[in-house]
């Protein structure tokens, strides 16, 4: 079955259709990750994106048990150069057009995804419509639909969870957040209270934690009042570690700016800086946004930078015991370079101390 889509710009792409079929309008993405698909698939920053794999052969090694970030696929749909109709792995439970079949999500291969990666870069993050019939009134669905401002708080947990271990006792505040970092948590020996979206800061107080973490999520950092004021309430009362979004968050909170950017970093081969030790790490990044780094306001400490563009990466602030990371240490899928920035934090926390 063909199907096409349309750039916000007016381009049109005719491919083939597979996965659910579903005509959806969203905003156009690039991952340039070579694999990593599934993660990606199930990870709740991708909300309301299309997401185009710049690796053109997805769906080899199909879909598994282990490598969901989250329970449902997350992205608006999907689109490949070419997808794989037989994988091969011994993990494989089920095709990948299977696995968008069973959760209702469209995909779109046999596209030119270098062409495609190549106008975002150079015009910036676009609206997209995915359907099946060629139509005069695309790029006025295209131009009525706006970013949703909810999307950190869809699907969102409903009551708080608690996973039992031996070490500090740590708060995730569920912005959107990835297993990976869960798993992270407690492969570092954490007790780890899992905290809705809307849970106040009095209830987290309450708890008796050693420290507390905003996860990663969707959407622009702004459109959540409500969680920077949280992270203003818990300043200094415990060390506090954001990511991805959460980095974003305590930066907001701190009386920093955020802004969009042309078209993000998405993938699991970002190099950035330690400005400290000038260790460079590989990264796994998922974001649109970005803190603008010379509003920091005094007593705060950059950490990282992105080698490639210079961006923001990572902050300290030693007086109110935060720190925060723009990639993702937990890696999921990418390279482990990171895990040391979580486990070092975790140490700091258990030993009831704070090194900047």
């Amino acid at each position: 079955m063909k199907a096409y889509l349309y750039l916000e710009d007016g381009t049109l792409v005719e491919g083939e259709a597979f996965g659910a079929i579903k005509e959806t309008l969203s905003e156009i993405v690039f991952n340039t990750g070579m694999t990593g698909y599934q993660e990606i698939l199930t990870d709740p920053s991708y909300r309301e994106q299309t997401v185009v794999m710049t690796y053109p052969i997805v769906g080899n090694y199909g879909i598994n048990k282990n490598d969901f970030e989250s329970e449902d696929i997350q992205v608006k749909a999907f689109a490949v150069r070419e997808y794989s109709v037989h994988p091969s792995h011994y993990e494989c439970d089920e095709t990948l057009d299977d696995f968008l079949k069973s959760k209702g999500i469209p995909g779109i291969y046999g596209i030119d995804t270098r062409m495609i990666t190549k106008k975002i870069r150079n015009i910036g993050t676009m609206k997209c419509l995915l359907t099946y019939d060629k139509t005069s009134e695309a790029m006025e669905k295209i131009n009525t639909y706006s970013f949703p401002k909810d999307v950190a708080r869809r699907n969102a947990l409903k009551e708080k969870m608690t996973f039992d271990g031996n070490g500090a006792k740590i708060g995730l505040l569920d912005l959107g957040f990835k297993r990976g970092i869960l798993r992270e948590l407690l492969s570092c020996g954490c007790k780890v209270i899992l905290y809705p979206y809307n849970t106040g800061a009095d209830e987290i107080m309450s708890d008796g934690l050693d420290g507390f973490m905003f996860s990663n999520g969707p959407g622009d950092p702004k459109d959540n009042p409500e969680i920077i004021s949280l992270a203003k309430e818990l300043f200094g009362k415990m060390p506090l570690f954001g990511i991805c979004l959460g980095h974003q968050i305590l930066a907001l909170a701190l009386g920093a700016d955020t802004f969009k950017m042309k078209f993000g970093h998405r993938g699991s081969n970002h190099p950035v800086i330690n400005l400290k030790s000038q260790k460079v790490l590989i990264s796994s990044q998922n974001h649109g946004y970005e803190v603008d780094g010379r509003s920091l306001p005094e007593g705060t400490v950059k950490t990282y930078e992105n080698i490639n563009d210079g961006t923001l990466e990572g902050f300290d602030h030693p007086g109110l015991k935060i720190k925060a990371v723009q990639f993702h240490p937990e890696e999921g899928p990418g390279p482990v370079d990171g895990h040391e920035i979580i486990a070092g934090w975790i140490n700091n926390v258990k030993d009831d101390e704070y090194n900047a």
